[in-house]
């Protein structure tokens, strides 16, 4: 029996964040209900990791990124959670947290785990069971396509704690529903309902709960038979449109046009458009 002034232990790091591979489409599940679903240190990178195993993993066309149960999507980050990784020694004299710690946390932190999923190679699809708030709004815009259930919220919650959007929010939500509409967001911190996450342009999709999980893999089905360097290839062009002129995202394009043009996939399109088949494409 364990102590009464003893904690349980933690599940290890693989059963808070799981992961499994299932004709292609790769399925991420935050597994953390008891506590929303949010994120410790620990829990942050094993996502990291995972998505950019991803990008490697030619067996994978898709990834699907959720939460377990039926409550929460991701409520962000666990204040109280802990983290295996150690800070180095101080000098002595030194303060505990020195000018450039804080940032140094957050730009290997959250932003680094948005970053993953903004620069998977993979697409990325949002299954939003529930209310994503915090950090985990941010995820849901940071995924390529989100479906969300019809009695989920999205949540800027940032401002009713009296601090600023983390984890890219400030880029990220402009980019979706505009900047006013943006600012009317993240300024007052509303809860956004799904239908009208839907109608602004934060979540694509909006189903019954019940057909959540056929909605999801409607989509990750599809791109289990589409040619997947392009896909990830029109990705990359898609997220640097906001910030590239004319002539540098010119430029992107016949460069990648290129590169693209000399996979197997683009080989097998021309050839099957040439012999008026469907085309077979395997992903690389």
């Amino acid at each position: 029996m364990t102590p009464p002034d003893e904690a349980p232990a933690e599940a290890p790091i693989e059963e808070q964040v799981t992961s499994s591979l299932d004709g292609g489409v790769a399925t991420i599940t935050i597994n953390r209900p008891d506590i929303g679903n949010s994120l410790s240190f620990d829990m942050r990178d094993r996502l990291i990791e995972l998505f950019e195993q991803a990008s490697a993993d030619l067996a994978v066309r898709c990834v699907v990124l959720t939460g377990a149960g039926d409550r929460h999507f991701c409520t962000g980050a666990n204040l109280g959670g802990s983290s295996k990784s150690a800070a180095p020694a101080r000098p002595e004299g030194a303060p505990d947290r020195a000018v450039g710690d804080a940032a140094r946390i957050i730009r290997r932190g959250w932003q680094r785990l948005i970053g993953a999923i903004l620069d998977c190679e993979k697409p990325v699809i949002a299954r939003v069971n529930g209310t994503a708030a915090g950090g985990g709004a941010q995820l849901v815009l940071a995924a390529d396509l989100a479906v969300m259930a019809d009695d989920a919220r999205f949540i800027e919650v940032f401002i009713r704690r009296g601090i600023i959007p983390d984890a890219g929010g400030a880029y990220l939500l402009p980019r979706s529903v505009g900047l006013k509409r943006a600012k009317e967001i993240m300024f007052f911190g509303d809860d956004v309902p799904a239908a009208e996450a839907e109608r602004i342009g934060i979540v694509n999709r909006v189903v019954p709960r019940s057909d959540l999980d056929k909605a999801v893999s409607e989509w990750a089905d599809r791109f289990t038979n589409l040619p997947t360097k392009a896909i990830g290839t029109i990705k990359g062009l898609l997220n640097r449109s906001f910030e590239s002129s004319r002539g540098e995202a010119f430029e992107d394009e016949a460069v990648l046009q290129e590169l693209n043009n000399a996979t197997e996939d683009a080989r097998e399109g021309m050839t099957s458009f040439v012999e008026r088949r469907e085309p077979d494409f395997k992903g690389w």
